[in-house]
């Protein structure tokens, strides 16, 4: 064989080596709408005495979850005989590859919440999914108004990660998040963080049962509160809730007197007040 062709030949191998390369690497979205699969717990994370962040690896490094920002997943397990099944919405989103991490809060009355707080690392949960039918796209509106209690923060946490990951998305958030004790406030640390250094959002922090020291907001979610601390009702704002029913019902009423649209049932994509 002469050189020339030699030199062809290894340039072509070099070439097919690339593609091939390139093409194990390219990410791929591992959620199934239609079946459950398992995923293994990699890592955990205590937050506190009944709270912790919870990691689950997907099965290749450069692999991805493939959800759609402000959409959950649905997990199932076998508790006492009977198969129960949840939703929760990642605090990670599809720009972190090779797993997810789930925020969760136990109850010794819990099910799902509690199954996975005692999990060792190794055990695997069956999720499915995407769900869910709210679709966060950059600057879909103005300004969000986000209402959340307790683990609620969940999707509230990833469409705002999701606004001050892209330069060129501008929408505003002005978030009220109720908590009974400062012990129970999920993500303080990173919401605190993301608010020095991102003036776009703006969190009013809430506490039913608040310490000596607490210099936040006090009591229930009213509708002067959400006057104060939520953009007024305009085509291009959207209200977004996740919480306790009481607290998610009442916001739903007053924020009609401030100007929104009734909230519907089921939320839909579109709807000025979305329910989560």
């Amino acid at each position: 064989m002469s050189l020339p062709i030699i030199a062809i030949a290894i340039a072509l191998l070099a070439i097919i080596g690339s593609t091939v390369l390139f093409l194990s690497s390219k990410e791929r979205k591992v959620l199934n709408k239609e079946k459950f699969q398992k995923f293994p717990l990699i890592q955990k994370t205590i937050l506190s005495h009944n709270s912790g962040i919870y990691r689950f690896g997907l099965p290749k490094p450069s692999d991805i979850l493939g959800l759609p920002i402000g959409q959950h997943i649905s997990i199932s397990a076998n508790i006492n005989g009977k198969d129960i099944v949840r939703s929760y919405t990642p605090t990670s989103n599809d720009a972190e590859r090779g797993y997810f991490d789930l925020l969760i809060k136990s109850y010794p009355t819990g099910n799902i919440s509690k199954y996975i707080a005692e999990l060792e690392i190794g055990d695997s949960i069956d999720v499915r999914g995407p769900k869910g039918f709210f679709e966060y796209t950059p600057n879909m509106c103005t300004h969000f108004g986000m209402v959340a209690g307790g683990t609620g923060i969940t999707p509230m946490y990833q469409i705002i990660n999701a606004i001050i990951s892209n330069p060129e998305d501008k929408t505003q958030v002005q978030l009220i998040y109720g908590n009974q004790t400062e012990a129970d406030i999920l993500l303080k640390k990173e919401l605190d963080h993301i608010v020095q250094n991102h003036p776009q959002i703006k969190v009013h922090y809430l506490l039913d049962r608040p310490g000596p020291n607490w210099d936040g907001g006090v009591g229930y979610v009213t509708p002067e509160l959400l006057n104060q601390f939520i953009p007024a009702a305009t085509d291009k704002t959207q209200l977004l809730l996740c919480g306790p029913p009481p607290m998610v019902n009442s916001v739903k009423k007053a924020a009609v007197n401030l100007g929104f649209q009734k909230a519907k049932p089921v939320s839909k994509a579109g709807d000025q007040i979305f329910v989560f």
